[in-house]
């Protein structure tokens, strides 16, 4: 396959790609058709949003005493008192406006901080009347002149420091300062620059260890969508941003590019600061358009998911799940459906101190059309205290994976190597849009031992293949009560096979 992509253009990139993505349509309304089967377990709340409030959510955060601060596109920040109770009829107060795409925003030492178009701003009301009257920029030392170049920032760091992932110009190019890299901004404004590669991120934050990471789009030397590490000093894969490390005085520019029309774990040998993607989401079947995350650390008040990942996407309207590891030395992890039928185009989330969790975002219709209605939407997730059948997590092993069920599975079906389906495949990492899933073949299950409990089967596989996913389909599992998974799928990507047993 490898030799006879050399030379294609776009016309036959797409011809590649119409099989595969028929398929995943196909398997998208399997697993995506699911919403009044989770509704048992995730109840959905629309918000009312008045008339007069244009709420195009791009970010949030919650305020020391219990509000829902949204930053929007239109440039607006919102305080919401309200939005968490059991029958919602919030408040919205206006504390300020005249920004431009607020994709990030944070409180921090009574001020709000917020990540817009070409800035980190510090927002004050120094006269507390309730409104912001002190606008400050913190830094601006990036460029920007076009309207794919978003900045998305993350909450402040242990350090109070702001992490903000910078799109490039279109999908291709670098033309503006940065564009293209991970940076981070100081409490006293100091931008230091972190890594490079990246395409068009859409959010930024930590993974429950605390390690910072971002979402990815699909696009030139992205097959698919994607986590990503934000590994300081690191090259995350698109080279239009190797022209600004002349400017980053700390950081050594890689000596090599990499090579278009290979894959990830070819090239990361070539290029030694390439840093893989964590976790990669099948594109479709797991979402077009990844945006923003949040770590589940509710302690139980979300349900068997403590300290997994919940992520937004923004083109099918949909809640996804993520977990990480880290192994020798580098993040991969696996992801897993969760949640259909949002009101609009996700664009990011956050938990409440209620243990809900809130999705926001919009749609631009013909520009970036979306899978819910709603030209703008604020929704709320709730667990109602039943537990859900369901892949808890996967991690992997020498020689294949253990699984985690949230209830525990029928010792008989879980025990029989044939009722495991996994097939593996790969992206083509090139300089042009996207990938078909490439290089498939079935991996072969020797044995499957299920734990005393029934919440943990232990997978041995023929063989490991380092740099492909690995897709879980597992129709045939059942609950020891005799349950079907609510979702049959999930995905782990292998960036690193263990070389011996990892501790329990």
């Amino acid at each position: 396959m490898c030799s006879s992509w050399t030379g294609y253009k776009p016309v036959l990139l797409l011809l590649l790609l119409l099989p595969s993505l028929a398929v995943a349509q196909e398997d998208l309304g399997a697993m995506w058709g699911t919403a009044a089967e989770e509704e048992k377990y995730y109840k959905l709340v629309s918000i009312p949003i008045p008339d007069e409030v244009p709420l195009k959510v791009g970010s949030f955060d919650v305020l020391p005493d219990g509000r829902l601060v949204a930053g929007t596109r239109k440039g607006d920040v919102y305080f919401i008192d309200g939005a968490f109770e059991e029958h919602p009829a919030p408040k919205y107060h206006l504390f300020a406006s005249g920004q431009d795409e607020i994709f990030g925003v944070a409180h921090r030492d009574g001020d709000i901080i917020i990540t817009q178009f070409g800035e980190v701003t510090k927002l004050s009301d120094t006269d507390k009347d309730g409104v912001a009257d002190r606008y400050e920029t913190l830094t601006n030392n990036w460029g920007y002149a076009e309207g794919h170049e978003f900045a998305f920032g993350s909450k402040p760091d242990a350090e109070g420091n702001i992490w903000v992932a910078l799109g490039l110009t279109g999908s291709y190019h670098s033309r503006q300062l940065y564009r293209g890299w991970c940076v981070k901004v100081t409490p006293d404004g100091e931008m230091i620059p972190v890594c490079s590669g990246l395409r068009s991120p859409g959010g930024v934050g930590p993974n429950a260890q605390g390690v910072m990471f971002c979402t990815e789009s699909q696009g030139p030397w992205n097959g698919a969508c994607s986590l990503k590490h934000l590994k300081p000093g690191g090259f995350l894969g698109h080279p239009a941003s190797y022209n600004w490390y002349q400017f980053a005085k700390d950081l050594s520019k890689p000596d090599v590019e990499p090579e278009t029309n290979s894959r990830m774990h070819v090239e990361k040998r070539r290029v030694k600061e390439l840093v893989p993607p964590a976790v990669i989401f099948p594109y479709i079947k797991m979402g077009r358009s990844i945006s923003g995350f949040k770590v589940n650390q509710t302690q139980g008040k979300f349900g068997p998911f403590e300290n997994q990942i919940f992520v937004g996407d923004y083109t099918l309207s949909i809640i996804l799940r993520a977990t990480t590891e880290k192994v020798n030395g580098v993040w991969q992890g696996a992801c897993y459906p969760f949640r259909e039928g949002l009101s609009t185009g996700i664009m990011n989330v956050e938990f409440s101190p209620q243990g809900q969790l809130i999705a926001g975002g919009f749609t631009t219709h013909a520009q970036w059309p979306v899978r819910g209605e709603k030209p703008f939407a604020l929704d709320r997730l709730g667990w109602t205290g039943k537990v859900p059948f369901e892949v808890q997590e996967i991690t992997i092993e020498p020689d294949g994976f253990l699984l985690k069920f949230t209830l525990p599975v029928d010792p008989e079906v879980a025990s029989r190597q044939e009722t495991y389906q996994i097939q593996t495949y790969t992206h083509i990492y090139a300089k042009f849009y996207g990938s078909p899933e490439v290089d498939q073949a079935d991996a072969e299950v020797t044995s499957a031992k299920v734990s005393a409990d029934g919440l943990q089967v232990r997978l041995t596989l023929k063989e490991m293949r380092e740099g492909y996913i690995h897709d879980f389909h597992l129709p045939d599992v059942k609950s020891k009560a005799g349950l079907n998974l609510l979702h049959k799928r999930a995905y782990y990507t292998v960036n690193e096979i263990p070389t011996s047993e990892k501790p329990k």
